[in-house]
This record gives structure tokens, sequence and C-alpha cells, in this order.
């Protein structure tokens, strides 16, 4: 699911902004941006992360600025300048033209701030933690309104399917009888007239009525349907447990689809697994 979520506080006198981004993904993968002095803190902001979000691509951007003439603004010009020169040496060495751009310039410049000039990730800490729930909540409210959207999908979606599967319900009960007029409509093409009531008829008959039985089919998808529309209503976490729903339900279409010997009931599977498709398309990315 896609979802945004930004929160900034303040460290003395830098200014502190948190993002938090996400794209459909089936899995969860977590990256995140810090700044260097505040490794040691990546453990804990991604377990923190881990609470709000279980599935998609997840980005964590922590960047920390200060205002003009404060000390964040305080560099190691020397430490800058040979990291520059090394820099140029080394695209020499391979035979790469160097023109640095300002943004490098000012990347280089950032990484070359002194060691006493930013603020050690023990001090950071309560603060970093506390703007990174409030960006996580927002974030996690965005991802809710699109849930609430899926959601009325999803519910008309299973309503198609259960209209297709009351159409199979329908159905099913009159295929035996067609089948019986259409076999003895060859019988009587083949010049072979035979008594409706020979043992012969009848047995082929109740084989094919067999074979075509698809009760036990239909009373487990149903089941299945009412299932999947109580998970989409719990509110809890869905993703894996629909999709473990989902493949039952088309378990069982597919079953359906093999029995079936009758043009209403496959025209109503394809229906089916056309639905089913683009349900397990959209649920892929749904916690």
């Amino acid at each position: 699911m896609t979802g945004y979520g930004r929160a900034t506080a303040t460290i003395g006198n830098d200014s502190l902004t948190i993002q938090v981004s996400s794209v459909n993904r089936k899995t969860l993968d977590l990256t995140m941006k810090l700044p260097d002095a505040w490794e040691s803190l990546e453990p804990a902001i991604g377990e923190i992360a881990r609470r709000h979000a279980s599935r998609g691509k997840v980005h964590v951007d922590i960047e920390l600025t200060g205002a003009p003439g404060t000390r964040q603004d305080v560099w190691d010009e020397a430490g800058a300048a040979e990291a520059v020169r090394r820099l140029a040496a080394f695209a020499g060495a391979q035979g790469v033209a160097f023109a640095p751009t300002p943004e490098l310039l000012w990347d280089i410049a950032r990484s070359q701030r002194k060691a006493d000039d930013f603020p050690s990730a023990e001090m950071a800490q309560p603060v970093v933690f506390a703007t990174l729930e409030t960006a996580l909540q927002a974030f996690a409210a965005m991802r809710a309104k699109e849930g609430e959207t899926l959601l009325g999908d999803f519910l008309a979606r299973i309503a198609i399917l259960k209209k297709q599967v009351d159409t199979v319900a329908t159905r099913a009960p009159a295929v035996p009888a067609l089948y019986r007029e259409q076999l003895l409509q060859r019988l009587r093409t083949a010049g072979l007239e035979l008594n409706v009531e020979d043992e012969r008829v009848l047995k082929e008959i109740a084989l094919f009525a067999d074979r075509c039985d698809v009760t036990e089919e239909l009373t487990r998808l149903g089941s299945h349907l009412g299932q999947f529309e109580t998970l989409l209503k719990s509110g809890g976490e869905i993703g894996r447990k629909s999709e473990f729903i989902l493949q039952e339900i088309g378990r069982e279409v597919n079953t359906i689809g093999s029995k079936a010997n009758d043009l209403t009931i496959s025209r109503a599977v394809i229906e089916l697994k056309n639905e089913l498709e683009r349900i397990r398309e959209q649920i892929a990315n749904v916690e």
C-alpha cells in the first residue's frame, strides 16, 4: 500500500525532519537514510517502523539541518577539500572527467562536519523516536484511508462473485436433465431407439449426474466467500490470511469448471476466475 507521513522537531538550533513513504510490494522492504553519527539508532528505528507496516517498500528519511550561522554550518573545510582532492585523483586514475556539481560539494561538506558539531545519537534519540512515531502515525493514517477505498472495491467484487455462484447453483440441477435429452437425441440420430427407462440409459445418466454434481463445491465456496468478507471487515491484518482464502476459493472454482458440462456454468466460471484474479492482484498489496 502507498503512504506518506512527515514530522518535524528541533534539536538545539537544528531542525529535524523525518519522512516515511511506501509503495506497493508483497513483502516488507524497509530502507532508511539517516546521519552517519546516528547509525547506532538504525536497529531501533527499524523496529519502530515495523510496528506500523508489514508490507510495502517503506523508506524512512531522517535529516538534521541547521539555520544559517548556527553551529550546523561549521565544517571541517580542510577535510572537505582533501575529500574533493582525493575524489578528483581517483576520477583521473579511472580516466573519468571530474566536474563536481554544487550538490556534490554540499554533500562532501556536510560529511566533513567536525565531530563535536553534530548531536550525538544518545542525545538525539528521544526526539528522533518521538518524531518518528508522529510521522508513522500520519503514514499509517494515509494507508488506512487507502484501505477504506480498497474495502469498498473488494466488497463490490465479492458481490459479483456471489452473483456468479448463484448462477451456477441455479443452473447445476438442470444439467443432468439436459444431458438426458441430449443423450436420447444422439441415440435417435444414430438410429438407436432406446426406451427412456432402459437400464443402460439410466445408468449413463446417473453416472453423468454424479460426475457433474457440484453441490459440495458450492457449499465450500459459499463458506469461503463468507469468511473472506468477514476477514475484510475485521479491521485487523488481512494480507496473508486473505491470500490463503482466495487460494481455496480458486480451487473450488477450478473444480466446478472441470466438472461443468454446460455453457452457462462455464461462462460463470470464467467470470469467477476473472474477478478472483483482480482481487488477487490488489490484495497482494494490502496488510
